[in-house]
């Protein structure tokens, strides 16, 4: 038997298991929801690593449906018969809702910050990247290093980089460079290795009926926003945001509104919680 993955909890109550994207680490979800969770008392928020990511050996793990199959067993081993809310972001929120699909009975609520869809990356209906506010002198000021680092700039205003800046060098590269990319990169390669069994845009899931929400970014180039919208019916209780200023990234400095959406989700749980129970 695998070893279980690595996890870092914080609080007591409600279980709240939340899954990072590919070449991360639970620190980064941190990152964005702790400062929300913490204002929300009865919530054990679970931030998992998954294999060759931030603590978790790769343990030769060898596609997406392995990588889940160690999921279900922490899920078991960790979680056990216990109701609790899943969160994943993009490579992590393709995983969750697999997760939410076998667990349908159990999971009270599903969060999915700019999922994979389309897990073929040719196949994903994105933009090409056009940054919506234009500043060259600010941009030629920075050194050439940094802003391969940085990567594309949607905003470019001082406060916008700054924020960029510190979520990409503080959390974000550091996670990559610790991952096992020997191990990761060539799954990632392979649209065979880099799927899910159980979804398919081909052979839609079933309907999952807790409140969800799908958080998406108008300007994600990495897996865009439509894709997301073609599951609309399979989730009759979702809200489905597409955000203005939104990258695969986000939130950047739109941390009020990611946070006013994710309090309102918690919320619409609360409510499905009291309704199952009576």
């Amino acid at each position: 038997m695998e070893s279980l993955l690595s996890a870092h909890e914080i609080g007591q109550g409600l279980p709240v298991l939340i899954i990072h994207g590919w070449q991360l680490e639970g620190k980064v979800e941190e990152l964005d929801f702790e400062p929300i969770f913490t204002k929300t008392p009865g919530l054990r928020r679970i931030y998992v690593d998954l294999p060759g990511m931030g603590t978790t050996p790769a343990d030769n793990v060898k596609d997406l449906d392995e990588m889940y199959h160690r999921l279900i067993q922490f899920i078991d081993s960790r979680i056990g018969p216990s109701r609790f809310l899943l969160v994943g972001t993009s490579c992590g929120g393709y995983l969750a809702r697999a997760i939410a699909q076998k667990y349908t009975e159990q999971v009270d609520g599903l969060l999915l910050r700019v999922p994979v869809i389309e897990p073929n990356h040719s196949r994903r209906d994105v933009d090409a990247f056009m940054p919506i506010v234009v500043n060259k002198q600010l941009m030629s000021n920075i050194p050439s290093e940094e802003r391969t680092l940085l990567g594309n700039v949607l905003v470019q205003t001082p406060a916008y980089v700054e924020a960029l800046r510190a979520k990409v060098t503080k959390f974000i590269l550091p996670a990559v460079k610790a991952a096992d990319n020997d191990v990761l990169a060539p799954i990632e390669a392979d649209p065979h290795r880099y799927q899910l069994s159980s979804l398919s845009l081909d052979n839609p899931s079933a309907k999952f009926f807790a409140p969800a929400l799908f958080l998406c970014g108008r300007q994600d180039e990495t897996v865009g926003y439509r894709d997301s919208l073609r599951l609309l019916d399979l989730y009759p209780r979702s809200t489905f945001v597409v955000l203005d200023r939104g990258t695969h990234g986000l939130p950047i400095d739109e941390t009020g509104v990611f946070e006013a959406l994710v309090r309102d989700w918690l919320v619409r749980v609360d409510e499905w919680r009291v309704r199952a129970e009576n």
